[in-house]
């Protein structure tokens, strides 16, 4: 316990309760947590579900065959990709979750983990509660925050069990080509190494981009998995429902681990999840229609007061570079009112930077910006 950090998030919202308590209108662009509503069809089906007594018991633990087939489905007609329901498809409760249980089944104590740095917190806490390693890839601005893997030390290779990817990222908003997955494919057959792709921002883009899955490449099928949700894309990060998609061993690994530590995730809830993925996808537009709106109004206002802001393809983050992104974040939330992430929360390569969220309306943006202004920033 005494290893395991206190979970930046959770640190956050003390901090921005603390504003409130004060009488401070605060304007949080920190946590991503969509602000736009789960679309109704959704929540309509939740209802129906809910209202029938079959979905009252305990659920299947690897969800509903069902909900893996509609997993299978969207999977075929958004990636290309081919799924065996049965075999390759999980449910999740959530993909945090999924990713907080790997490591319990494919790392032995002292054994090391690759992990993104910055990165999402939960790659390397699921780590230090399997009892491995954590070796931090860097991801850095000159290499489009893409890990460079022939920089990763050959004994830390040696002794490489898993390695966590994601892209669009979180929290850089960095996309990677097809050749990096190429990339990491070979990487991880020659060292037979894990792969666990979070691909949980692959459905908010912008500009015309489409975000590609792990599992398109060659080869990726033999040595990895990937995580989604449905979180981000329907605006359902309370309900907690994802999937694990991939290689059949691997997803027998984490389920075998998931049996022995949860009960499934409620049925009805894995209904709404089949209206999701089955239903009509304007929904999706229309929530990356709104995001990129604010994208804009966020990076010319943050241009505008003298930050280097480069507008994302992906993902509802911005990644602003700043001089000390603590003293920063500090300085917007005691002068400001505004909650934004210290980069260092996700590693130490996130010094030099903060990320803004875009879940909240354009008029709170602007808001938020006309605040900056009056600030010496």
């Amino acid at each position: 316990m005494d290893n395991l950090p206190p979970y930046l998030f959770a640190r956050i919202d003390e901090m921005k309760e603390e504003k409130l308590r004060q009488g401070v209108d605060v304007i949080d662009l920190g946590v991503g947590d969509p602000d736009l509503p789960t679309p109704p069809h959704i929540v309509e089906a939740l209802c129906e579900a809910a209202r029938d007594p079959k979905n009252h018991h305990y659920p299947s633990y690897a969800g509903m065959l069902a909900y893996r087939e509609a997993v299978a489905q969207w999977y075929r007609a958004r990636f290309g990709v081919d799924l065996d329901p049965k075999k390759e498809t999980l449910a999740l409760i959530g993909s945090k979750e999924g990713i907080a249980h790997i490591a319990e089944a494919f790392v032995n104590p002292g054994e090391y983990v690759l992990a993104a740095d910055p990165g999402y917190p939960v790659y390397k806490t699921s780590t230090l509660f399997a009892e491995g390693k954590v070796y931090e890839m860097p991801l850095l601005a000159e290499n489009n925050f893409l890990p460079v893997l022939e920089d990763i030390p050959a004994d830390v290779v040696k002794q490489a069990r898993l390695m966590f990817i994601n892209y669009p990222n979180n929290p850089t908003a960095a996309t990677a080509p097809l050749s990096f997955f190429e990339e990491v494919v070979e990487f991880a057959r020659e060292h037979n190494i894990v792969v666990v792709h979070d691909n949980a921002y692959s459905e908010i883009t912008f500009d015309g981009y489409r975000a590609p899955s792990f599992l398109e490449v060659d080869g990726a099928m033999e040595v990895g998995i990937e995580m989604h949700s449905l979180s981000k894309t329907y605006n359902m990060t309370g309900w907690r429902i994802g999937m694990a998609c991939g290689n059949a061993d691997i997803v027998a690994g984490l389920g075998r681990v998931k049996t022995n530590v949860d009960s499934g995730a409620f049925d009805a809830i894995q209904h709404a999840a089949i209206a999701a993925l089955t239903g009509p996808q304007d929904c999706v537009a229309n929530a990356c229609a709104i995001y990129q709106e604010r994208r804009d109004a966020l990076v010319k206002g943050l241009t505008e007061i003298g930050l280097d802001v480069k507008a994302p393809k992906a993902t509802f983050y911005v990644w602003a570079p700043v001089d000390d992104c603590m003293a920063f974040a500090a300085k917007l939330l005691d002068q400001a009112g505004i909650v934004a992430t210290p980069g260092v929360g996700f590693g130490k390569n996130g010094e030099g930077f903060v990320r803004f969220a875009i879940t909240r309306s354009i008029e709170r943006i602007n808001e938020a910006v006309d605040r900056m202004r009056g600030l010496d920033l």
